[in-house]
């Protein structure tokens, strides 16, 4: 049964879109079964950098039973994208580091 989007609540719609975003850039990154036949790394870089910009954001509005694995997600993602990359980012530069600041591995 569908709800109404009225009755859900906000921590949901924007877990929900973080987890949904995560999906789709470890799928860019080449990190399912397919392996690299979906790899796009500019397309992977977008998604982490919108996650990111997302959870920056949103996390003051969610508690940190949900932020905490958010944000273990999208370091791993970022991290990631770092290893695939064949010249990777200057640290800062890379996909959401913006917002978290730099990640190292």
């Amino acid at each position: 049964m569908t709800r109404d989007i009225a009755e859900v609540p906000a921590v949901e719609v924007i877990v929900t879109v973080a987890v949904n975003l995560m999906s789709a850039a470890a799928v860019k990154l080449g990190l399912t079964e397919e392996g690299d036949e979906h790899k796009d790394l500019d397309e992977a870089r977008k998604l982490i950098h919108a996650l990111a910009g997302l959870l920056d954001a949103g996390v003051t509005e969610i508690s940190s039973f949900h932020a905490a694995p958010l944000r273990d997600g999208l370091k791993s993602l970022q991290l990631a994208f770092r290893e695939a990359s064949f010249v990777p980012d200057e640290p800062g530069q890379g996909p959401g580091e913006k917002y978290t600041g730099p990640v190292y591995g």
